[in-house]
């Protein structure tokens, strides 16, 4: 399933007046991925905004409205979320669920492959 252009525009717009952040979009998870200084923090996965958030939060927003579960590998992760459309159609929700993953990137652990030196 191809990602919403309109969801990943809206995306875009909203980081781009976030000051002191280095934004790279990246193929991944079957949609497109917004690194944030180079961790994955926001994705636009279908119609689904997948956000990265601190795990110890997990509990509390699976209460909100959209949420749903994100499962890799057979086990869910958590931390990590898909938001249907219900959980972002208001500009509040919307902003609620990116502000929430933008305030997680910088304890967020890099997946960044480093090289190894020879």
């Amino acid at each position: 399933m191809p990602y919403n252009e309109r969801l990943a525009d809206r995306l875009r717009e909203y980081l781009s007046k976030i000051p002191n952040i280095e934004v790279e979009e990246k193929k991944m998870f079957r949609g497109l991925a917004f690194l944030v200084n180079d961790k994955m923090c926001v994705n636009v996965s279908g119609d689904n905004l997948m956000c990265r958030f601190d795990p110890e939060l997990d509990d509390l927003m699976k209460e909100k409205l959209g949420y749903q579960s994100v499962k890799m590998a057979g086990r869910y992760m958590k931390g990590y979320a898909y938001i249907n459309e219900d959980g972002y159609r208001s500009i509040d929700d919307f902003k609620f669920w990116v502000d929430l993953a933008l305030d997680f990137n910088p304890r967020a652990k890099s997946s960044k492959k480093t090289k190894s030196k020879k």
